[in-house]
């Protein structure tokens, strides 16, 4: 009796001292459902803001484009006034030139003849014809005539003086329709920013959807890797001319 008393005693220290395992700590995933929730509502608020700013300064570029596109209208229909102008006025001086080269010729006969005081005369007509008929641009050219020229039209850039006001207003009027056309081109790039963030926000909601964790995480990164790209891109796009942000506070 005695031995197997020990026996029992010795089993049951060893079972005593044998220590239970121990359980290890199991490991929190990186994204937990709630965390992707919370991580899908901050990227909606900062994709619904992007789309409202992309939005604004789209139509910003809008207007700019159809008042630049008005504006070069009305110039170019100014320049082309001036230039009917100022093919008028050059007719007129070849008329008046015609009308000089037969007072020379009558001038040459008489002084020819002999005719001094004819030639006085016709010299006097000539000159109070000239004053009175000719443009300040031909006079200028007659003043620049050579002998070896038959008339003033022969003058380099003489013809150029016609046209100085309508070439500087066709000029303007390029100028303006091509910052007409980059706004238009910028507006262009904005609403394809907006087209990036819509999807953005469809993936964004979407991600709800999907049951398995993995799947969540993967169409969220997928979203937010796409509001990176298209917020940079953005960023890249030239504001409206003068645009100032403060004049829309009564700051600027």
């Amino acid at each position: 009796m005695s031995e197997t008393t020990e026996i029992k005693e010795t089993e049951v220290e060893t079972t005593t001292d044998e220590k239970a395992p121990e359980t290890a700590p199991k490991k929190k995933p990186l994204l937990s459902p709630q965390k992707i929730e919370i991580l899908v509502a901050i990227f909606l608020g900062i994709t619904a803001l992007l789309t409202a700013w992309a939005t604004w300064i789209g139509s910003l570029h809008g207007g700019n484009q159809a008042t630049n596109y008005t504006k070069s209208n009305n110039l170019a229909s100014e320049g082309n006034s001036e230039y009917n102008a100022g093919m008028q006025l050059y007719l007129s001086d070849l008329m008046a030139w015609n009308t000089m080269m037969d007072y020379a010729f009558d001038k040459e006969l008489a002084n020819l003849e002999g005719k001094q005081a004819e030639v006085a005369l016709i010299d006097g007509k000539l000159n109070t014809y000239a004053e009175q008929n000719c443009s300040a641009v031909m006079l200028e050219a007659i003043e620049k005539m050579t002998e070896e020229m038959n008339s003033p039209f022969e003058v380099p850039d003489m013809m150029d003086g016609y046209f100085v006001e309508a070439n500087e207003l066709l000029a303007q009027s390029r100028e303006v329709l091509e910052e007409g056309q980059r706004d238009n081109a910028n507006g262009d790039a904005f609403n394809l920013v907006n087209v990036i963030y819509s999807v953005v926000l469809f993936m964004l909601g979407i991600v709800g959807i999907f049951k398995s964790l993995p799947n969540r995480a993967v169409v969220l990164l997928i979203a937010v890797i796409a509001l990176l790209l298209a917020t940079i891109y953005m960023f890249t796009i030239p504001m409206p001319t003068g645009f100032n942000i403060l004049s829309f506070f009564g700051a600027g």
